[in-house]
């Protein structure tokens, strides 16, 4: 039945889980004019040491009701989260001011800094409801094709023909630059030859890469497990479908990354999980299609309460893991929800399937960036969510600016 409901949300262009409530109105997107933010000034920074652990600095999360209490962020405050930090491949970096035009502050706005102390324990919910997508016809297209794995072990999401988006914990522990990110690459999802066919050069490598970067005796144990693979698909014909499934994939190195200043606090304060979000530029383009931006609308106007997402999940090695879920609270910022995940998804973008409103179509589009598993405090009680950053109109403006360069074609989302 499960396996079912997952054929029939994939297959059927307008299937979606609605409770009845919701209109047609309410199942399209609606393009909005967006703030404005434009690079006020650069200034050259030292290069990063890149000798941080992955683990996120994050001391304190703010819960619902607490955030409720938080003053609405000022103008030059929001100017200060948003302005970014970039490290090129080289090493070198720098850091852009930004300021933000056209923007009508609401008093709801605020951002959640503190609260209760994190701890990160599972990730997964009673019955695991994750499906590992093993057909080859599916893992090369879209929407599945767009997900993409780091070399820092996160998940991430094709946003244009060279850009990547992910969570910044996967690159920055909000205090200094993981040690892993140095020389970051990007793997982009391909299936695996068939025996026989003449080897590339650089498997090797993408083999290493694929599981975290390790030397020559991964490879070797790479090599061993490739051998094992061969004589279990001899022996089954249903084995050889499923191996020809499994992907790898093509390591691409990142030109530079982007991260608001938000997240990366440099020390001086806890860094703001509302902005665990970042963008890596590829070195060379892809020819793959991707998904574009939209900006998350509130629980009310998800279709059935649901969103997707899919993940290159540690505890299912080589397999490209999807999810739906319905969101359980929001705020400003961030969604709540209960979508079984566990590490190694992080960075994976979250999508809807709403109507274009001018042609009709269903048309998927990225409304948040998975973060993680949290506790916060809610109603002074320690409750445990798997997290979201929400992709509000000023993030959407700021992630436009990065993949475009300018503004002149992010006035609206």
């Amino acid at each position: 039945m499960e396996n079912m409901l997952f054929w029939l949300i994939i297959f059927t262009p307008g299937w979606t889980l609605i409770d009845g409530s919701e209109t047609e109105q309410d199942l399209m997107w609606h393009l909005r004019k967006v703030p404005r933010i434009v690079n006020e000034k650069t200034f050259h920074l030292t290069s990063p040491t890149f000798k941080a652990d992955a683990k996120v600095a994050v001391n304190r999360v703010c819960g619902i009701e607490c955030q409720k209490e938080l003053p609405a962020p000022s103008l030059s405050e929001l100017e200060d989260y948003l302005s970014y930090e970039t490290v090129f491949e080289n090493g070198t970096r720098t850091f852009t001011r930004v300021k933000v035009q056209d923007l009508v502050l609401e008093p709801t706005q605020n951002v959640s800094t503190r609260g209760a102390s994190v701890r990160r324990k599972r990730q997964v919910y009673g019955t695991d409801s994750r499906f590992s997508i093993l057909d080859k016809r599916f893992l090369t297209s879209f929407p599945f094709s767009t997900a993409v794995k780091l070399s820092t072990g996160c998940s991430g999401i094709l946003v244009s023909p060279q850009h990547v988006l992910t969570a910044a914990h996967c690159v920055h522990n909000g205090k200094d630059y993981v040690k892993a990110s140095k020389k970051l690459r990007v793997g982009l999802l391909k299936m695996r030859n068939k025996g026989g066919g003449k080897k590339r050069r650089g498997s090797k490598r993408s083999r290493r890469e694929a599981n975290g970067g390790d030397q020559r005796e991964g490879t070797k144990e790479n090599l061993q497990e490739t051998a094992k693979g061969g004589r279990r698909r001899k022996e089954s014909g249903r084995g050889q479908r499923v191996a020809e499934g499994r992907p790898s994939f093509q390591w691409t190195r990142v030109k530079n990354t982007h991260i608001p200043k938000g997240w990366a606090r440099g020390g001086r304060e806890d860094a703001a999980l509302d902005y665990d979000y970042a963008l890596l530029e590829l070195k060379r383009a892809h020819k793959k299609k991707y998904m574009e931006l939209g900006i998350s609308p509130t629980i009310k106007k998800l279709p059935g309460g649901m969103i997707h997402f899919s993940g290159f999940d540690n505890d299912r090695a080589d397999e490209l893991v999807y999810r739906f879920c319905s969101v359980s609270d929001e705020s400003n910022d961030l969604l709540y929800q209960y979508c079984d995940a566990e590490s190694g998804s992080t960075g994976s973008g979250i999508y809807l399937r709403l109507k274009d409103p001018d042609k009709k179509n269903w048309k998927r589009k990225i409304i948040a960036i998975y973060s993680g598993h949290q506790w916060v405090d809610v109603k002074g009680v320690q409750k445990d969510y798997n997290v979201a950053v929400r992709i509000t109109p000023l993030k959407y403006a700021q992630i436009c600016l990065w993949i475009h360069g300018n503004d002149a074609n992010c006035a609206y989302g």
